[in-house]
């Protein structure tokens, strides 16, 4: 025990991290052994290992395979972070030395930013920095969405909704504030009329006091795996829809889109990184691009 009672932690070794987040991301320790060219038995003796030096478990063992533990979720997500710290260490000494920025960069983003606010955003930042590796995840914007995927460690940065501060751990900020629209098939003439078309990712914490509200919508009659396909059956004329702005970008002539007035709701989208990789030279380039684009017009543009 330390002077202030706590107890001491021999530190993990980055091969021990390794194995802990390859254990955590394939569920078992023969497909983490197989991923880390090692046996089992290693991989099983090494947990063991970390465990104890921890003072907990971090795998529910069975028949499944290795399930994390909320523990253990918590030590893989430090992991990886720290794994990714290592690696970006060694390139930001190598773009020290060269006055070049370089290095993998992984972006997790909802649907609709990857398709349409990113791109532009990678096009300048390729133009400034071509030996940026960029690798884009899409996630859906459900639970933790793209800034769990940044406290997890599997990604150096998310494009995510936010309608208030970061989650707790990150750091980040709002890039705009996005309006949502009546979307219809063109020419309708009682588009209000029409069966709602929705998908699960739409109404968050943004809207849901908004949509409450508005008498004149009725409940989902057809529920869409997402914002394109919620997109395409309004064009096609099977329904209406309520959505933002970045989802209605090269929206096709079969489509119409209405503003819903003065009371209309907003979305946030900004993003999300942790305050270890806000400092670091690919992530910073990112947000500059980012922070350079303007305000996406609904349409066809």
């Amino acid at each position: 025990m330390d002077a202030g009672g706590s107890a001491r932690v021999t530190d993990l070794a980055p091969q021990e991290l390794r194995i802990l987040v390859a254990v955590a991301d394939e569920g078992g320790f023969s497909a983490a052994a197989a991923r880390l060219g090692a046996t089992q038995s290693a991989v099983s003796h090494a947990v063991r290992g970390v465990e104890r030096k921890l003072g907990t478990v971090l795998f529910e063992r069975g028949r499944f395979g290795a399930r994390p533990t909320p523990a253990g979720e918590r030590a893989a997500a430090h992991a990886r972070r720290v794994l990714r710290m290592l690696a970006v260490m060694a390139a930001e000494v190598r773009g020290a030395q060269s006055g070049r920025i370089a290095g993998p960069l992984r972006v997790a983003a909802f649907r609709s930013a990857a398709l349409h606010l990113l791109p532009p955003a990678l096009e300048r930042l390729a133009a400034r920095h071509p030996d940026i590796e960029v690798r884009v995840g899409v996630v859906r914007e459900l639970g933790a969405g793209a800034a769990g995927e940044v406290a997890a460690g599997r990604a150096d940065l998310g494009i995510a909704t936010l309608n208030g501060p970061p989650p707790a751990g990150l750091v980040g900020a709002v890039l705009l504030e996005e309006p949502y629209f009546l979307v219809h098939p063109a020419g309708h003439p009682d588009p209000r009329g029409l069966p709602l078309v929705d998908w699960a990712e739409n109404c968050g914490s943004h809207t849901r006091d908004w949509w409450a509200a508005q008498d004149w919508l009725p409940a989902a009659t057809v529920s869409a795996e997402d914002d394109g396909a919620v997109l395409a059956m309004v064009g096609s004329g099977f329904g209406m829809a309520v959505m933002p702005a970045l989802s209605l970008t090269g929206a096709p002539p079969s489509v119409g889109i209405t503003d819903l007035g003065p009371e209309r709701p907003y979305r946030g989208v900004g993003y999300v990184t942790t305050p270890e990789l806000a400092a670091t030279g690919a992530v910073r380039a990112l947000i500059r691009a980012l922070r350079s684009l303007g305000k996406p017009a609904p349409g066809r543009a």
